[in-house]
């Protein structure tokens, strides 16, 4: 399967988004990343379900909530209301992970689940049974345009491993410092799904032009 891209609207230009929405589709987006912010698991705060809704009637795209809050349990049937198609939540937000997990998936959505950089690797070995999604992250969440951590390729890879071994059909996501540069030798440590905000929305090119040079740097995995 072809790696996907998955820009994150929290690099649109907000007041134009369903129009750059529009433009990300029809460039050969895969799916959309969308990353809730609650100003307490992280320091910034984003958007909520209406967000999310006016998402969903701008596209047919897949949507893919990254939800970056405490208590992840508390929002979940708002968002799946609110048209998400995938729901992640972070090891570290709540103290019932596995209850949370098993909510999304009742949902009927795609069950995901984030780790932070020096979160031990451990939680997603054991919950990769349960999950669609495994979410490595390669900065720490809270702000877009960061420098991606080099670190990360070895923890990709060692998810990987895991992931052939225990559930083949579950895709490996990585979000943060995402760039054109780096595409092709994150797809190598294992990552089926890149998450990139700054380089596709922000980037001195077009969307689609980014997305082009995205695809240019993949075609070498």
């Amino acid at each position: 399967m072809a790696v996907a891209i998955a820009p994150s609207i929290l690099a649109a230009d907000f007041a134009r988004l369903g129009e750059q929405i529009r433009e990300a589709e029809e460039a050969g987006a895969d799916l959309l990343h969308v990353d809730v912010m609650d100003g307490r698991f992280v320091p910034n705060i984003t958007l909520g379900p209406l967000v999310v809704e006016a998402c969903r009637r701008s596209t047919a795209l897949s949507l893919d909530v990254h939800l970056m809050v405490e208590d992840p349990g508390r929002y979940l049937e708002a968002f799946a209301a609110a048209g998400a198609d995938g729901l992640t939540v972070h090891a570290e937000a709540t103290q019932h992970l596995h209850s949370s997990l098993a909510s999304v998936r009742r949902a009927g959505l795609r069950v995901g689940l984030a780790v932070n950089p020096l979160t031990p690797l451990e939680v997603v070995c054991e919950a990769l049974p349960l999950l669609d999604l495994a979410l490595v992250m390669s900065v720490n969440p809270g702000f877009g345009g960061q420098t991606f951590i080099p670190t990360t390729l070895g923890r990709l890879e060692r998810v990987r491993t895991w992931r052939d071994r225990l559930n083949p059909d579950c895709r490996i996501e990585v979000d943060g410092g995402i760039v054109p540069a780096n595409a092709a030798a994150v797809a190598r440590a294992g990552a089926d799904i890149l998450v990139a905000g700054s380089a596709i929305f922000g980037g001195e090119g077009s969307i689609a032009e980014n997305l082009d040079s995205f695809r240019d740097e993949l075609r070498s995995t």
